[in-house]
């Protein structure tokens, strides 16, 4: 009987890659009483470090505060982890890097954003729950449409 080896996942480091805030407008942007309007994006990528095994994975995520046309504050963060994925094919190991280390990423980098406005002056931006599955299940989806409009398409 072969024995395979058992799948393991594990968490070797967790650090904030980057760090950044802008507040373009200050000291007058304090004057103001309305509410901006908070936009938030998020982008995740992962890369094989040289030893086998261990992958980053960077979560950066970007809020960005706006009253009309003036920016208000612009926070960008990138959370960064150090994950050791050993005996899964390699679909699964993307699945993993795609879903469950960004949902290991979300909390440090919410506690990132939260800290970094408030420590500014601003009321904390919280981030909401993600779902990276979904997100996963639909960047794959939008590369097999590619590649089948590419096989589609007369060289």
């Amino acid at each position: 009987m072969s024995e395979q080896a058992q799948p393991q996942f594990g968490i070797e480091k967790i650090y904030i890659k980057d760090l950044s805030l802008e507040i373009p407008n200050a000291p007058q942007i304090f004057l103001e009483r309305e509410n901006p309007q908070i936009e938030i994006s998020v982008h995740n990528a992962a890369s094989p470090l040289e030893q086998a095994g261990l992958y980053e994975v960077v979560m950066t995520v970007t809020a960005t505060a706006k009253l009309g046309e003036k920016t208000v504050f612009l926070v960008e963060v990138a959370q960064a982890g150090i994950f050791q994925i050993l005996g899964l094919p390699p679909q699964d190991t993307d699945a993993v890097l795609g879903i469950m280390c960004p949902n290991t990423l979300l909390p440090y980098a919410r506690e990132a954003v939260a800290s970094m406005v408030t420590r500014a002056g601003f009321p904390p931006v919280m981030l909401q729950h993600m779902n990276f599955e979904a997100a996963y299940h639909e960047r794959l989806r939008q590369l097999q449409e590619e590649q089948a409009a590419q096989a589609a398409t007369p060289g």
